[in-house]
Parts: structure tokens; sequence; C-alpha cells
């Protein structure tokens, strides 16, 4: 089909094949796009470097977003070597398996700090450096959030906080950046087993109850995130800034 044919696309977040990232940059892939792709250590890239090699991504570079001098050296490469960028996927969250089990009352200011800071303050930490490369290109962001950011799931905890702040994150980036035409969103999918998952406990139960109750009867795939992921990046959502768009099979409208 051809929705990004020329666009130049960075997506952080990858982690392995379960990956909702990777499965956004196959699907990028498939639509035209050059890709980029980061990875946070030498224990994710093992992993994520063969994945990049199977779609000949342009760049493969190391970024830990914790680190600001990290994500600028990302953004040069991209500048330096693309002149711009089109596209920026934000696939990234991370809290201590101690903070996602039992009462949100042991959250530890620690693991509370750790959460926002990578969960959250990424984000912003990302467009500082993306935004100038987007500027007369008609930019799209997108990042990933959960239905626990809204309302309280079991064990969720401080990763439901750390959602909230990265849904308001996008409010606020979409209008600071409106004004030259780029554009930021926010995925809400359901539960999905993924590395990150697999640190929620109690998450089959989790997925066992979106099952039975969501509206279509079932939960959702990579591959639905991924479709969702293409719509919001591509010209067919050029109206669409500061949204959270729910791919969940409809769980979030049932009430009881």
């Amino acid at each position: 089909m051809g929705l990004l044919t020329g666009k130049k696309a960075v997506i952080f977040g990858i982690a392995n094949e379960k990956s909702i990232a990777w499965a956004i940059a196959e699907a990028f892939k498939r639509e035209g796009a050059e890709i980029a792709i980061t990875y946070a250590n030498d224990m994710v890239a093992k992993r994520v470097l063969p994945l990049a090699e199977s779609i000949g991504a342009e760049m493969v570079l190391p970024c830990d977003v914790r680190s600001d001098g990290e994500i600028a050296a990302v953004f040069g490469r991209l500048g330096a070597a693309w002149g711009g960028l089109d596209i920026l996927v934000h696939s990234i969250a991370f809290a201590s398996k101690e903070e996602l089990k039992g009462s949100f009352l042991k959250t530890t200011r620690e693991g509370f700090a750790m959460a926002m800071d990578i969960s959250a303050y990424s984000l912003v930490a990302l467009m500082k450096e993306a935004a100038p490369l987007m500027q007369g290109r008609g930019g799209s962001v997108v990042t990933m959030t959960y239905y626990g950011g809204q309302k309280v799931f079991p064990n969720y905890n401080v990763m439901g906080v750390a959602k909230a702040a990265l849904e308001a994150s996008v409010r606020y980036l979409a209008e600071a950046v409106g004004p030259d035409g780029i554009r930021v969103n926010a995925i809400s999918a359901g539960p999905l087993k993924t590395l990150a998952a697999a640190g929620v406990g109690g998450f089959n139960q989790i997925a066992g109850h979106v099952e039975k109750r969501a509206p279509l009867r079932r939960n959702i795939g990579q591959e639905e995130v991924a479709g969702a992921a293409l719509y919001l990046c591509s010209p067919l959502a050029s109206g669409v800034t500061g949204e959270v768009h729910f791919v969940d099979a409809g769980y979030n409208i049932i009430g009881l």
C-alpha cells in the first residue's frame, strides 16, 4: 500500500520479537518507511540486532533514555544521516518487579522516581530532540499506554501512575508542538504477553478477565496495535492529535 513511502521513522522500545514496537517496525517497513531502531543495553542488543537486520533497518543505535547525552547522540546521528525525521515511536516502560505486586502503599521513593523517569519523562526527553528534526515535515509521534493509567488494576501500582503521567504528557506535548504541524498520540493496548507484561503480578488473570468481558470477547494481538500505529502515523490521521486511542477489543467501554 505504501502509506509511509519516503517517511523516516525511529522506534524506541523493541525488546524481542513479541514487543509491540517490533510489530510496529514490521508494519512501517511494509508500508515503505525507512527505519532506525534503538536498543537500551548490550543484553537487549543481542535480541534486537538480528531483528533489525531482518527488515533492513537503516540504523541501529544504542540509547539509554535515562541519559540526555545518549538521546542527543541518537538524534544527532539521525539528523546527519536523514536530514530530518517524520515518525517517532515511544514504546518504553519500566518499573521494578517489587513495585508491581502487592499494595500500592509499598511503593518506594526510588521505585516511583525510576518508573516516572523511564516510562513517562522519557517521551518528553525524546521529543526535545526529535521536534527540531520534524519541523516542516508534519511529523507524528506515538507512544504506548495502558488502561491502568485511568483505572485501578491489581498490582499495576506505580506503573499506573506513570501511564497517567504519560497520557497527560501526550496532551501537553500535542499542544506544545502542534503549531509546528507535529502530532502526538497514544495507543492504549489491551493486555498482551510481552516482556514488560511478564513483570506484572496476576497478568494472566487480568488477560482472562478482559477476554471474557470485552465486547469482542477476546484479547488483541500485537499486529492490531501496529495497525493503529500505522494509521496514527500516516496521512489518514492528519487531523488527530493529543488522543488516547484504545485497541483493547472494546474493554474500556464496559462499566460492570
